[in-house]
């Protein structure tokens, strides 16, 4: 029969030793990820406990393929080391009756990767990076305890302290860049400043006391015991917009590469326009410019789109990587016959580590720079590992 107890008592064990490995698996990664995000961001304890829901979804893509892998070379070689299959073989029990279980265990376990890469995994991994934002004012304070400074390409301040105390800067150097950008117009050295943060108008008053303030050429010196420095908050910091395809869903994918390719069809034609007026000697000197301006925003775009169809490829590929890592582990696992945790651990871990993820990583990689078409590059690594399987099950349906 195809579910019978002998099947639900397999399924079963599967599920019990796919969730363990699961919760294992996913709490070492969780724990490289919040040690990694709090040593890069100077995070708290309250926000650091806050972002471990927000890291769940973003390993599962990962983690739980593998351990389908786990859970299937477990379970299969302990009915191996049981002698269960050589029993179902003397009863005339073919060998494709006994991996369906394996089989349900993946299908599910690929829909669900899939069905939480349209929406839930992009929606909190844009919502992890924006939680750090959403209290600015100690985002900054974060930066300048870390770091000692605070730089920003769209800022055109720079803010160096030589000591965070609380909500006081210490020996705080306020520094204005030059409009020209050859440097500093206005150097400012406060005893001690604060920083304010105004949303409604978009600013950061850095608030200094006993100030003394010197002009690019250091002739002009003034002294005041109390100033403030507006600076305006550059737009990620007060409307953080999703800009990379890892952060939109699947919908949001799909209308993002579209306008992009009306954008990349624009500037197309506008490079078209300009260059036939350049080779007929009619253009004005500025159409050169205008043409290597175009020109590169077209190449722009044409990456973005690269990204877009990178993930759009990316996404069911690591998914269906379950089923492809149950077809192989389901020989493996026979063929070793061994019931040790250790053992099947190396088996299962070792193909996926030196061959699948290389393989996969170097194809997201390849399709991004555009040498290789998206599907070739994606889907390979899943090709391999099925071909791998197709394999396995002739020889051990064979035998």
């Amino acid at each position: 029969m195809f579910w019978s107890i002998f099947h639900r008592m397999i399924f079963l064990e599967l599920i019990r030793v796919f969730l363990l490995a699961l919760l294992t698996l996913t709490g070492l990664l969780l724990m490289a990820g919040i040690v990694a995000e709090a040593s890069q961001r100077g995070l708290p304890p309250g926000q650091i406990f806050s972002v471990i829901p927000l890291l769940i979804p973003s390993t599962l893509p990962y983690t739980i393929p593998t351990t389908t892998l786990f859970a299937t070379c477990i379970v299969y070689g302990r009915l191996a080391a049981d002698n269960e299959v050589l029993a179902l073989k003397a009863a005339g029990i073919h060998m494709s009756h006994v991996i369906w279980p394996a089989l349900l265990l993946g299908v599910i376990a690929s829909g669900a990767t899939f069905g939480m890469y349209m929406d839930a995994i992009p929606s909190t991994h844009h919502t992890l990076r924006t939680r750090f934002l959403e209290d600015v004012e100690e985002f900054l304070y974060s930066a300048l305890r870390r770091e000692g400074c605070i730089r920003h390409p769209r800022i055109n301040y720079e803010i160096h302290v030589k000591r965070v105390d609380g909500r006081k800067l210490l020996d705080a150097l306020f520094l204005r860049r030059d409009p020209k950008g050859k440097g500093f117009d206005i150097i400012a050295r406060a005893r001690e400043a604060e920083l304010l943060v105004d949303m409604k108008r978009g600013q950061i008053l850095v608030h200094m006391r006993h100030c003394y303030i010197n002009s690019e050429n250091g002739k002009d010196e003034a002294y005041v015991q109390d100033k403030f420095w507006p600076v305006d908050l550059p737009d990620e910091l007060q409307k953080p917009v999703k800009t990379s395809p890892r952060e939109m869903t699947w919908q949001e994918m799909g209308d993002h590469r579209e306008r992009l390719e009306q954008e990349k069809e624009k500037y197309a034609a506008d490079v078209l326009t300009h260059q036939a007026a350049i080779n007929q000697g009619t253009a004005p000197p500025n159409f050169q410019e205008s043409v290597r301006n175009w020109s590169s925003a077209r190449d722009y775009c044409g990456a973005q789109i690269r990204n877009i169809d990178t993930e759009f490829q990316m996404r069911p590929a690591l998914a269906l990587g379950c089923l492809c890592f149950v077809l192989v582990g389901c020989p493996v696992g026979i063929w070793f016959s061994r019931s040790d945790y250790l053992s099947a651990f190396i088996t299962c871990f070792l193909p996926v580590v030196l061959i699948y993820y290389p393989l996969l990583l170097c194809g997201i990689n390849l399709s991004k720079m555009g040498r290789v078409d998206p599907i070739l590059a994606l889907w390979g690594a899943n090709a391999l590992m099925a071909f791998i399987a197709l394999l396995l099950f002739r020889r051990l349906l064979r035998n």
